[in-house]
């Protein structure tokens, strides 16, 4: 495989795929079998976490859906989230690091930073209403997953892939996290 650069960033263009003895040189294709092939590791990875857990010692099953249903027998205390103010929201978006990458949204953190002035506020009140309803907005769920070469021959499975969250993503969970603690 050939990418389109000597360096390997998330920004090579892959132009030749090697698989098995055949040479794949359409993007579409390319696309197709990256995401096959990603696709596949993870649901060997789901199947390999949902799989019942039991020893020759034990006669019972424990499966996660039972830990969840026994944690959630018990009552939880009441606790209340202190509200973030337009500071603190400041200073989290001063602490992610400035870089070009973005999300699908295309609104890097070098772009997110010297606007936050203007969005303060807004960002403010979202992010001290998310957690108070128990809901993160569905659109920052989103990210983009792209493959990033380890090392060794140029083949698929030489191949990571990453996933790219949006600026606004990654300000909202720091904000809740510090909410949390």
């Amino acid at each position: 495989m050939e990418t389109g650069k000597t360096n390997n960033t998330m920004n090579d263009i892959i132009y030749k795929l090697q698989i098995g003895d055949k040479l794949v040189n359409d993007y579409t294709k390319i696309a197709e079998i990256f995401n096959q092939h990603f696709t596949s590791i993870a649901k060997a990875n789901a199947a390999n976490n949902n799989h019942n857990t039991s020893s020759a010692s034990n006669r019972y099953i424990i499966t996660p859906n039972h830990y969840l249903l026994q944690s959630f027998n018990c009552t939880f205390p009441n606790f209340k989230l202190m509200p973030l103010s337009t500071k603190d929201i400041r200073n989290i978006i001063k602490s992610l690091n400035t870089k070009n990458l973005h999300g699908y949204d295309e609104i890097p953190t070098k772009l997110l930073k010297p606007s936050f002035p203007f969005i303060l506020s807004p960002l403010t009140y979202i992010s001290n209403k998310s957690p108070s309803l128990g809901i993160f907005p569905g659109h920052l769920k989103y990210s983009e997953i792209k493959p990033l070469f380890k090392k060794g021959d140029k083949h698929i499975s030489n191949y990571r892939s990453i996933s790219i969250l949006t600026s606004f993503s990654k300000m909202l969970k720091k904000a809740v996290y510090i909410q949390l603690y």
